[in-house]
Order: structure tokens, then C-alpha cells, then sequence
């Protein structure tokens, strides 16, 4: 109960160049609240130590002081200290397994540990997220790996300018690449070969809202999934539009029970009772942007045994490129087979030798699966995610950790995120003693 809040460094990546909270907003929260900070000192990033120390953060190495410490990305096993709290994403409530030793460290130590992830409201919906974010760079990668991958193929087309996310400056830069490829297209058209350029998204959430903007930048028009087989059946497709379909719940999976009708909630509750059905759309797709919440209970949406059938065909099949922006591994997407970073941001799915290939070339998708996107777009990414995060923290700084966990004094939605209290699992993260 302190007051005092530490922010360190980011080292999982040398393109993790995001903060959890922003210059204004640490001036703003020492003036009003009576908050310190204490910030590590970082060369990469994207607001340097100065901006921090002119607001009023003390830069030095030690966050010994602090009772909270704030982070982005993952924390180094080695680097956590006895009892105090922490807050990051840290990747652990499916029982990821690679962060699992990171996980028992905090145990060991009796950590407190505070998940960005898990911030919800009452009707589980995230409050601070880099949702959008993902969505905005993910949608510009995945246009820009289907560029490539139609180069690569002898077709030219209007996406070759595009550059990867993080080449440009800001957001605004690359919208207006996309806007100038857009009236390229309003101009001259698409080649033959990519007539219709139909675009599939999973999910309806800040992931996929974030995609569709970038998309909605081109001339679109949408194509609801109840009129997809008759749309496609008519062939009257204009080389001067861009197609895309938004499918929700009822759209990727089906009761097995055929005389029971699609349940949303039966779905939540019982996966098990349903049965995926995206594949039946994929073959008109030219790409796939998934933006869906997933777990190990929940069907895949497309298969390795799908795409086997898929690119077993003698004809090439449509699917150019699969945008998981989701980016879980042998997850909705099953091609996705390990994560990717900006130094090597695609690779092509093999489905015959289920092997992956970096690069554009080969039969099989191509797979962006950058697992950290929402850092090409660090300024953005830090600011927006900075003004959900602020509320939140006067209450983080001001608690008594030392008490029980029903005791602390933190408002619901913080305590609905807490993974570790003290280095115990609070009663909704039991389950996660069977993954430590």
C-alpha cells in the first residue's frame, strides 16, 4: 500500500517497443492521485526514458520500492521478486505450457499476479485490450502476404506496394497506401485470376472490427454467410469490388443433434455437442482473417484434413493466405503450427508433408501468424491501451496485498483478473493447479 508503481522494460523482443501506460498519463496520475512511478530504463522504447523522467517518473534500474509492477509482454522467470504484484499478459489461463516455469516461480515466491487479459466486466467482456490494434496490423500483414503470394504465383495485382505493419510509421501511413491501392482497384480492377477477392472474418469482436477497417479501405461489399452459397452459385462478381463475410457462432459450427436448433449459450456451455462447418465457405475464400476467441474445448474451424483435401485437388484452390491473428497454436486455425515474429512474419502450410516453409512459395496456404502485432503499431498500440488502463491503477496502488484475497480492496473487474494471490490460485483459477 505504497502508491508506488513500477514499469519495466520490455525484453521478450527487440520489436516489443509498447508501454503499458504513456508520459501524460503517469504526470496525470502523480498530480491527481499522489501516485510514483518508477520506470527501467529501455533504448527501444517507443517513448524514451526522458519523456517518462519530465513527467515525473524516476528512471533507474531498481523497482525494489514498488509494491505493483506493470509490464506488457511476459516477465523472465528469473526476474520476478518475493510477494510483491504483478500485472502483464501473461499468457497462462489456457495452461500454455511455455510459460508454465514462469508460472511456478510466481508460486514459489508468493507472487500476486494480475492479467490484462482478464479484466471483464460482468458479462466477461475485456476492458483494457490491444484488440483493435491487432486487427489493424494484422489485416495490413495479411494483405501484404497476399500480394506476395499472388506475385510470387506470375499474377500482378494491386497489393505489391503494400508493406508489412511495422515498415510504416504510424497507422495513418498505411491507411492511405491502402486508400491509393483502393482507388487502384475502383480504377482498373482486379486481374481475372483473383475474380471475386472474397474475404472471410471469424469473430465480430474488437480483433476482427479492427481488420474490417483496414478492409473497408478498398471497395467492399459485404456478403452475409445465409447468402454466401447463393452469391457465389450466381457468379456475378465485379472485378472493381472486394467481398467480404463476417461469420459468427452459427456460421462456423452446427448441433450434431440435427433436431436441435443453434444455441449460443448450449454452445459455450457444451462444444462438444457441435460440429464444425466453416469449411464449407473456404473453398470461395481467397483468404481467411481469424479473429476468434479459442480453446481446447472448442471445435477447429478449418483442419489439417481440410486443407489435405483442399490442395489435393488438381485445379489450385482459391485460399491464398490465412491471417491468424489469433494466433493460437493447432488451434481454430490448425495450419497455424508456431507463431511468427517481423523478422520472418509468413510461412506456407504444407498439408501433404504438414511441414512449415518460410517465406510465399509452395502448395499451401500462407500463413501469418505473428503473435505480437499490436507492437507494430507501438504509438498507437501504448496510447490507446494506456487510456483503458489508467482508471484502474489509483485503486492498484492504493491496496492492501497483504490481507486476505477476499479482503482486497480492488474494484471487481481487477479482481475477476487475478490469476495468483500470494502465490495461490483465487477460486475461479483452480483449475489451473492440473497445468503447474
Amino acid at each position: 500500500m505504497n502508491n508506488i508503481i513500477g514499469i519495466r522494460r520490455e525484453d521478450k523482443s527487440r520489436w516489443e517497443r509498447r508501454v503499458p501506460l504513456i508520459p501524460s498519463h503517469v504526470r496525470e496520475l502523480k498530480k491527481d492521485c499522489g501516485m510514483r512511478f518508477i520506470v527501467q530504463p529501455s533504448p527501444i522504447r517507443v517513448f524514451a526514458d526522458d519523456d517518462f523522467r519530465l513527467e515525473g517518473a524516476k528512471i533507474q534500474e531498481d523497482l525494489g520500492p514498488c509494491q505493483v509492477i506493470m509490464a506488457v509482454k511476459e516477465i523472465p522467470a528469473e526476474m520476478f521478486a518475493p510477494g510483491k504484484a504483478y500485472i502483464f499478459f501473461s499468457h497462462t489461463i489456457k495452461g500454455q505450457a511455455a510459460n508454465m516455469p514462469m508460472l511456478r516461480r510466481m508460486i514459489e515466491l508468493k507472487s500476486t499476479l494480475i492479467d490484462y487479459e482478464r479484466i471483464v466486466d460482468e458479462r466477461d467482456r475485456r476492458l483494457v485490450f490491444f484488440g483493435r490494434q491487432a486487427g489493424e496490423a494484422g489485416m495490413v500483414d495479411t494483405l501484404w502476404a497476399l500480394g506476395q503470394r499472388l506475385r510470387r504465383e506470375g499474377i500482378a495485382n494491386p497489393f505489391e506496394p503494400l508493406e508489412p505493419m511495422h515498415h510504416y510509421r504510424n497507422l495513418v501511413e498505411a491507411k492511405e497506401v491502402l486508400a491509393e491501392i483502393g482507388a487502384g482497384i475502383r480504377r482498373d480492377g482486379l486481374p481475372a485470376e483473383l475474380v471475386p477477392l472474397i474475404v472471410g472474418f471469424t469473430g465480430y469482436g474488437h480483433v476482427s472490427q479492427g481488420a474490417q477497417e483496414m478492409l473497408d479501405l478498398l471497395p467492399s461489399d459485404e456478403v452475409e454467410p445465409e447468402e454466401f452459397q447463393a452469391f457465389v452459385g450466381r457468379g456475378e462478381f465485379s472485378p472493381y469490388r472486394v467481398y467480404k463475410s463476417i461469420f459468427f457462432e452459427p456460421h462456423l459450427v452446427r448441433p450434431r443433434d440435427p433436431s436441435r436448433a443453434f444455441d449460443l449459450q448450449d454452445y459455450y456451455a457444451r462444444p462438444e455437442g457441435y460440429e464444425p462447418v466453416f469449411e464449407e465457405f473456404v473453398p470461395a475464400l481467397t483468404v481467411v482473417v481469424n479473429g476468434i476467441f479459442w480453446t481446447k474445448r472448442y471445435p477447429r474451424f478449418v483442419s489439417k484434413g481440410f486443407l489435405r483435401w483442399l490442395y489435393g485437388a488438381p485445379v489450385r484452390p482459391r485460399l491464398r493466405v490465412i491471417g491468424d491473428i489469433s494466433c493460437d497454436i493447432d488451434g481454430a486455425m490448425e495450419s497455424t503450427v508456431r507463431a511468427t515474429d517481423q523478422d520472418q512474419p509468413v510461412y506456407v502450410y504444407d498439408p501433404v508433408s504438414n511441414t512449415a516453409v518460410p517465406g510465399f512459395e509452395g502448395n499451401g496456404p500462407v500463413v501469418m501468424a505473428v503473435d505480437n502485432l499490436p507492437a507494430e503499431m507501438p504509438l498507437e498500440s501504448s496510447v490507446f491501451f494506456s487510456q483503458t488502463l489508467k482508471p484502474f491503477l489509483p485503486a492498484l496502488g492504493a491496496a492492501d496485498f497483504g490481507g486476505t484475497f477476499e479482503a482486497c480492496d480492488l474494484p471487481e473487474p481487477i479482481k475477476r483478473a487475478i490469476v495468483l494471490f500470494k502465490g495461490e490460485f483465487p477460486p475461479s483459477y483452480r483449475y489451473m493447479q492440473a497445468f503447474v
